[in-house]
């Protein structure tokens, strides 16, 4: 599968590093988490997703995150807010109240936007079982206080951006799957890319390969 860049590195550059500064504000109910020391792993991931956007998604994206950093909401605290309602509820009794509410035209989209994502994530999983199989679970039935499922995570973080972004990467999703591109797989894509990996093909067969190696026995 060939991938393209369509987005201005200046912009990337600028929406990951609003990201990390918000990403190390976040205070989880056990304090700062491993993951917000890794900043490399965190580069890797969100990078991979953004170079799957356009460029006016990219910069409708970044607005939100200008906008609110002028304002002082902090994008990834009420992701991750988002996220433990489903994962951690007892403790997050009453969260709701204090995230911004979501309007009706700005909910239905999130949640037609996070069922198009759950089913192209499963599509991509079916056709790279070991590519997939090293994330998240998919679905939000298998969330728990300590793990958190590809569907809860993508709901709340859709659920922080703007109707605009919202509309305009639903557009561009929709147009990959018009030319007969799944967008999950041009994620998993990038994110193989950056591990050294030719394609999502040769990545599926060295994980395999890795994978039987571990299970089989000793000679």
């Amino acid at each position: 599968m060939a991938i393209r860049q369509d987005i201005e590195q200046d912009v990337v550059r600028e929406i990951l590093d609003l990201e990390w500064e918000m990403f190390q504000e976040v205070r989880g109910l056990d304090g700062p988490a491993p993951c917000q020391q890794d900043r490399r792993t965190f580069e890797i991931m969100r990078s991979s997703q953004l170079l799957s956007w356009n460029q006016e998604a990219a910069e409708s994206y970044l607005d939100d995150l200008r906008r609110a950093r002028a304002g002082d909401r902090n994008l990834m605290t009420e992701k991750y807010a988002r996220m433990m309602e489903s994962t951690s509820p007892c403790e997050c009794r009453g969260i709701g109240a204090i995230l911004p509410a979501l309007d009706e035209p700005t909910g239905r989209l999130v949640e037609r936007l996070a069922g198009q994502s759950v089913r192209w994530m499963e599509e991509a999983a079916a056709k790279y079982p070991h590519v997939c199989g090293r994330g998240r679970p998919i679905r939000a039935s298998e969330d728990s206080r300590f793990t958190t499922s590809f569907e809860t995570y993508n709901w709340a973080e859709l659920a922080t951006y703007s109707r605009k972004t919202l509309e305009l990467l639903e557009d561009h999703y929709l147009g990959l799957v018009a030319a007969g591109t799944n967008p999950a797989e041009v994620i998993l894509g990038h994110t193989m890319a950056t591990y050294g990996f030719a394609s999502l093909e040769v990545a599926e067969a060295a994980l395999r390969e890795r994978s039987e190696r571990r299970d089989s026995p000793p000679a």
